[in-house]
């Protein structure tokens, strides 16, 4: 169960306490089980600071907590304070990516299920999509379905979500495409063929909806086990 750790400082010496804590990610490189930081300052008391600190297990922040290097940077830090900074430990009970949420509905509600309607609510108006595959760079929303309706009829494909990395207003997904040539691709006949492809995709988000995205897929693979090209 993920574990996050919250702490709070007051302190005018801020600049100090942001200093020590970049000593502390040097000196722990390799052996610390802190997986994410995160600083922030109170607007309405420049003095009033948090740091929130996740790991993946509380035995994980006993580890980390057990390093030299934590107990001796907290000690310092705590001199550079004017109160006892304190701690508030907390199990994770729900942790909700929006963003991851909404590209896996692009994926499983709207592509798998051929309900390419639903990519109106999901995308701003002026989306771009940029896909090496496209003779459109960026394409708007209604080419991207238009495209998208191709491959749909052509392969009936089922988009399995492997994994999904979130940054800010990013959502990077690896997918594994499966399907299975049943309609004209390209000029070729349906051959029956079954077909499998990778590929990543990062999606930008504006406002909770997919505003752009950038497509890396294995379109030669896909052309090979048809029997369009021969590698």
């Amino acid at each position: 169960m993920t574990f996050v750790q919250v702490i709070d400082f007051k302190t005018s010496r801020a600049d100090e306490l942001n200093r020590l804590m970049d000593t502390w990610v040097a000196q722990t490189e390799g052996k610390r089980t802190a997986t994410h930081s995160v600083v922030g300052r109170d607007r309405s008391d420049s003095t009033h600071i948090v740091e929130i600190v996740e790991f993946p297990s509380y035995e994980d922040a006993e580890r980390n907590a057990r390093l030299p290097e934590t107990d001796r940077i907290f000690r310092e830090m705590a001199a550079l304070c004017d109160d006892v900074p304190r701690f508030t430990d907390l199990d994770v009970v729900r942790d909700e990516q929006l963003n991851k949420a909404a590209v896996r509905r692009f994926f499983e509600d709207a592509v798998n299920r051929a309900d390419l309607d639903l990519l109106d609510e999901l995308c701003t108006g002026d989306y771009a999509e940029h896909d090496p595959s496209s003779s459109v760079d960026p394409a708007d929303l209604a080419s991207a379905k238009t495209d998208a309706t191709k491959y749909i009829r052509a392969f009936g494909p089922t988009f399995l979500v492997e994994d999904q990395l979130a940054e800010g207003d990013l959502v990077t997904t690896r997918f594994t495409a499966i399907g299975t040539h049943t309609d004209d691709f390209m000029g070729l006949p349906a051959t029956g063929r079954p077909v499998r492809i990778a590929g990543q995709v990062t999606h930008r988000f504006r406002d909770g909806r997919i505003a752009e995205s950038w497509w890396n897929w294995d379109q030669l693979g896909l052309l090979a086990q048809i029997g369009l090209v021969e590698l």
